[in-house]
């Protein structure tokens, strides 16, 4: 498997990978002009040449960033492409000098047998709730938010 950063030649397959997750409520939609824009936020895991995943890295602030966007083909669960796609994002956000990393899920499970702490949704930054205005589920989310310390790099 190959991890490496997203190019325009990838963004069908990014939004076919968000949109199968987002037509059954596992994730929120994203249309083709916003990976467009965001593109250079996203990371894929390809094998055998094809995007079997993806994940974007959104920062927020001087010392906060988001993994938004985990999305794994189905075909490939289990194997590794999500944990492998969160380490990556996790390194970036290490070289960038962030101090911690969040994520929005409703895989609470997952993030944490990766380091993550479960916290308090409210107990975020407000500017992370911008997507949330967008959400159908605003006033029912069921999203578990988790966080991690990164280590910095000098």
């Amino acid at each position: 498997m190959k991890v490496r950063s997203a190019k325009i030649s990838d963004v069908e397959a990014i939004y076919s990978l968000i949109n199968q997750y987002a037509e059954r409520d596992k994730m929120l939609f994203r249309s083709m002009a916003d990976i467009y824009e965001n593109l250079q936020a996203f990371t894929v895991a390809e094998l055998d040449g094809d995007v079997v995943g993806c994940c974007a890295l959104q920062i927020v602030w001087s010392d906060l960033a988001e993994i938004k966007s985990l999305a794994v083909d189905e075909a490939n669960t289990g194997r590794g492409v999500g944990k492998t796609l969160v380490d990556a994002a996790i390194e970036q956000a290490g070289r960038l000098g962030l101090r911690q990393v969040f994520a929005l899920t409703l895989d609470p499970d997952f993030f944490k047998k990766m380091g993550f702490e479960i916290i308090e949704k409210d107990t975020l930054p407000m500017k992370v709730w911008s997507d949330c205005a967008r959400c159908p589920k605003q006033q029912n989310c069921d999203e578990t938010a988790v966080i991690k310390s990164v280590k910095r790099e000098a």
